[in-house]
């Protein structure tokens, strides 16, 4: 297998203890790993987007070691699929998010997948953001949060406020620090609204230092 072969076997304790896994690790660092599967998915191309999503859920049901769901995400951006990111691709990637519910899964997802969607339907997305970010799931709201990360001025700051407000007086770590890491992606672009935001904002002190963290004298 691709993976076994770039592997390091001494390595894989320490990234499962580091990661919080019960899932076991290969050893793979993220370069090799991605340039051993880049290699593989160009030379088994899929024709049609039902066999794509068929085999990145395959994959990603049937791993036996992390870095194989790892390789089921990084199937379903592949560069030769580009034209398969449809809202027919979307239970899918729920399916990933919430099974997955860990950030190292969930925040690729978020931010290259649904944020995708999002951008590219965005009057069936928006109210699904909606949805999620006030459902109970923590990694389906973390990733209604975090959707936007990429979209710079075409930010709808209507949807992150609406996105982040339910999980404002959420105690969890992973929802504070989404709420900061949103506020602080979108402060690249906006820094005095995010500066008013915060300030009007009965926000958590985590999710506010993360949000003003590249802002100087904040």
């Amino acid at each position: 297998m691709a993976l076994t072969d770039v592997a390091d076997p001494a390595k894989a304790p320490v990234m499962q203890t580091y990661m919080r896994s019960s899932m076991p690790f290969l050893g793979v660092q993220a370069a090799p790993r991605r340039a051993a599967l880049k290699r593989v998915f160009a030379d088994y191309p899929v024709d049609v987007a039902c066999a794509w999503r068929e085999a990145a859920l395959a994959l990603w049901r049937g791993a036996e070691y992390r870095e194989e769901r790892y390789a089921a995400i990084e199937l379903t951006g592949f560069r030769l699929y580009r034209s398969f990111q449809t809202l027919d691709a979307l239970p899918m990637y729920e399916e990933m998010i919430v099974t997955g519910a860990w950030w190292d899964y969930v925040d690729e997802l978020a931010i290259h997948r649904v944020g995708g969607l999002l951008a590219a339907f965005p009057d069936t997305m928006r109210p699904l953001m909606l949805r999620w970010a006030r459902g109970t799931d923590l990694w389906k709201r973390r990733t209604a949060i975090l959707s936007q990360n990429r979209f710079k001025s075409a930010t709808d700051t209507g949807l992150l406020y609406a996105c982040i407000e339910p999980s404002l007086s959420d105690n969890d770590f992973f929802a504070r620090k989404a709420i900061g890491w949103a506020l602080r992606e979108y402060a690249k672009t906006n820094p005095d609204e995010v500066v008013r935001y915060v300030d009007h904002t009965r926000i958590s002190g985590l999710s506010r230092r993360e949000a003003l963290k590249n802002l100087p004298n904040r």
